[in-house]
């Protein structure tokens, strides 16, 4: 299959993660879309709930039926609530499908963490243990050799990206790290919620789940394998008032002295050749609106002499690479392809 056309299904179109699959498919030169899938609006044309697919997409969606959707599908992307994918996912791989799922139903390796955090009954323990974890840049060549690919979360990629070399150097203590957090508002997906409502984050910006973030285990889990021991963080998350993009502002303190140059150095080192990580040059600092609708994760540096201690600037579209992007980017590998295929976009600027 690593070089022929294979066909797609997304179970959970209706949401935005979903309907992001759909449009960067669209320009995939490997991959078609032959079922959008939503279980409480099948029948109905996905263009009646997402206007700008007029004319693009003519689809009726589909409801949720594992023999119709392998006689469509060879992979199915799950973007759905946390709680239904593990509900999903062993059907679709005892059909002989591969799967890929945008929840965070299979990044959490200890069923009693899932539960504290996602308050919810865990996945079965073997599926959990089968599922890969698609952080790309870090676990590619796992990927590569796996069925059954669970995505990252969006503030876990970004923290993570900006994270991982340094401490998997032991440049900076990971005991100390902290992780300032913000997101656009999609990134509360398209459910109606208060929290999210226009009047209530226009011209506004809070903090929320303050110490209860679900995606805190989740950037723990990997830090802890890249620092070889336990490690905890500080993680806090903040809605701004823009639909797109994430940046994580974090902070740690050095094991010894060092320069940002030699930051830059490091992290251009250890990403040589994932174009996808984008290392700004000592001095430079990135933006959301520099990655926007891409792909793409910048990543800036800045060390502090005086108090011994570093702070990165990470950034991504939380519906791209935080999401949609990625989880096509894992594809692509699982595929043996090119990982850039069909994600090749210029940031949209301004």
């Amino acid at each position: 299959m690593s070089s022929s056309q294979i066909r797609a299904a997304i179970v959970g179109s209706t949401g935005y993660g979903g309907v992001e699959l759909i449009r960067l498919l669209q320009s995939h030169p490997k991959v078609t879309v032959t079922s959008v899938i939503s279980s409480s609006n099948s029948g109905a044309p996905i263009a009646e709930g997402f206007p700008h697919l007029t004319e693009i997409r003519t689809d009726l969606l589909d409801g949720i039926d594992v023999e119709l959707i392998r006689a469509k599908a060879d992979v199915v992307f799950l973007a759905t609530p946390h709680g239904i994918s593990m509900k999903l996912a062993p059907d679709f791989l005892d059909a002989g499908l591969k799967v890929i799922d945008l929840s965070g139903d299979f990044r959490l390796k200890s069923g009693d963490t899932y539960k504290q955090w996602y308050k919810h009954e865990p996945a079965d323990q073997t599926l959990v243990e089968r599922a890969v974890y698609g952080l790309a840049e870090v676990y590619g060549e796992q990927v590569a050799n796996s069925d059954f690919i669970s995505n990252p979360g969006c503030f876990t990629t970004t923290s993570l990206l900006g994270l991982y070399p340094a401490v998997k150097s032991g440049w900076i203590n990971p005991d100390s790290i902290i992780i300032d957090a913000k997101s656009g508002v999609s990134g509360a997906g398209r459910g109606l919620n208060l929290s999210s409502h226009y009047s209530e984050i226009n011209e506004n910006f809070k903090a929320y789940k303050i110490n209860k973030h679900q995606h805190t285990p989740e950037i723990e889990q990997v830090l802890t394998e890249a620092a070889g021991r336990p490690v905890i963080t500080t993680f806090t998350t903040h809605l701004v008032p823009m639909t797109r993009g994430i940046m994580c502002t974090m902070y740690a303190t050095l094991t010894e002295r060092r320069s940002s140059a030699e930051f830059v150095e490091l992290y251009r080192q250890f990403y040589e050749g994932r174009k996808f990580v984008r290392i700004r040059p000592d001095g430079n600092w990135p933006a959301t609106k520099e990655v926007y609708g891409t792909n793409y994760c910048d990543i800036g540096f800045s060390v502090d002499e005086r108090t011994g201690r570093i702070t990165f600037i990470s950034v991504t579209d939380n519906l791209v690479k935080g999401a949609a992007g990625q989880a096509i980017q894992n594809l692509n590998l699982l595929m043996k392809w090119d990982e850039t295929l069909g994600l090749q976009f210029t940031p949209v600027y301004p």
